[in-house]
């Protein structure tokens, strides 16, 4: 009887245990405590922002902000001696000379350019067989002071002869077609200004440009003949040589006199004529050509 009853009882322990075990597997996993951290993904790779071109740069180039962008670029993609974008930097960059030709998005190292402050800078902005000459302007003859260096501008010489005719008093004609602006005053930067002075309200005074040895000599006796006005070219240099506006296409326009601008006082001419005091012998006569 008593083995009866430990068998009974055995079963019913065997019974149990595999009923636990069953409920134990047949339960889903139990949740990680509340405190614990959960893994943090891994940080995203590193990036640059650095500086490229804005579109495709020719070598010589004197460097405006619009001619540069910013880009980011994986830490190890970024090639040695690239500059990274700042303020200081980008204030460095204007009017900074190109000294290779660069594709649109290519980072700008610092061996690419050469800064108005490095030494030789001026006579590396010469392209050869130039020469740098200056000349003077004022608020009006300087463009009211918004030439910059880089920019291309045509130079007219306005005369006036006080024994002619009215109409033939006052005349102008251009000088020189499509010359590029090196400096503005002392400063060969696009827009640089000193640390006393943010340029605001100021007036350009002197303005150098780069011209050939024949085209100095012609600008040396246009400022002794008369007064001499700047004109800004379109940056569009390539549709200006496509219609045909080259400097002796320019050139050969002539003269433009006061009558040539003003019908009132070629009419006035016209009416008045030219007069002759002709003299013979004793007699004396004023002749009227019209």
């Amino acid at each position: 009887m008593l083995l009866r009853v430990l068998i009974v009882f055995s079963l019913l322990l065997s019974a149990t245990g595999l009923g636990v075990l069953g409920l134990q597997l047949l339960m889903p996993p139990a949740a990680a405590p509340t405190g614990a951290v959960a893994e943090a993904p891994p940080p995203p790779p590193a990036r640059v922002r650095v500086i490229v071109a804005a579109r495709a740069l020719s070598l010589g180039t004197l460097l405006k902000d619009e001619d540069l962008t910013v880009r980011e670029l994986p830490a190890e993609a970024v090639p040695e001696g690239a500059l990274e974008m700042s303020d200081e930097i980008r204030a460095e960059l204007r009017g900074a000379l190109l000294r290779r030709y660069l594709d649109p998005n290519t980072p700008v190292l610092r061996s690419d350019v050469l800064r108005p402050r490095d030494r030789g800078f001026l006579a590396a902005v010469l392209r050869p067989g130039t020469r740098a000459i200056a000349v003077g302007v004022d608020a009006v003859t300087g463009t009211a002071g918004l030439i910059w260096p880089g920019d291309q501008v045509d130079l007219i010489l306005t005369q006036t002869f006080d024994g002619a005719p009215v109409s033939k008093r006052v005349v102008g004609e251009t000088v020189l077609s499509d010359v590029r602006v090196i400096a503005v005053d002392q400063q060969i930067s696009h827009g640089a200004s000193s640390s006393s002075d943010t340029g605001l309200g100021r007036v350009a005074r002197t303005v150098t440009l780069e011209v050939t040895p024949e085209q100095a000599e012609r600008v040396a006796v246009a400022t002794r003949l008369g007064r001499i006005d700047l004109t800004v070219r379109s940056i569009d240099l390539d549709a200006q040589t496509a219609n045909g506006a080259t400097w002796e296409a320019e050139n050969n326009r002539g003269s433009l006199f006061g009558a040539d601008v003003s019908p009132a006082l070629a009419r006035t001419n016209a009416s008045s004529g030219s007069r002759m005091r002709v003299i013979q012998g004793g007699e004396q006569q004023e002749v009227n050509f019209r």
